[in-house]
């Protein structure tokens, strides 16, 4: 099953990162990973009337930001809370983590 775990830490990647990736790589559930530029450098799209409308700063969220996000394929949600907690180390921040779902529905 795939998920996709979305870290949020003040300061950039988990303390727990080498950890994370060496678990993750070893057991082959590693399929992607991607460092987030600083959010500043972001823009958002909505639409307004039917026409895209483009900001040039995101909307402010609660919370940290993200600042990266790995996908993941492992047996369970279980085993995916595991990897997550890797990534944290022990340090500030959180990871939500969240199954991919593909075009005919959940992956279950």
């Amino acid at each position: 099953m795939h998920f996709v775990l979305t870290l949020h830490r003040p300061h950039g990647a988990g303390l727990g990162r080498a950890a994370f990736l060496a678990a993750a790589g070893e057991a082959g559930e590693l399929v992607g990973e991607y460092a987030l530029a600083d959010p500043s450098l972001g823009v958002v799209v909505q639409l307004l009337h039917g026409i895209p409308s483009v900001t040039g700063v995101p909307h402010p969220r609660p919370g940290t930001p993200a600042t990266a996000q790995y996908v993941i394929d492992c047996e369970d949600r279980e085993r995916a809370v595991e990897l997550a907690a890797l990534l944290l180390g022990g340090g500030d921040g959180d990871v939500e983590v969240r199954p991919v779902m593909k075009a005919a529905g959940l992956e279950m």
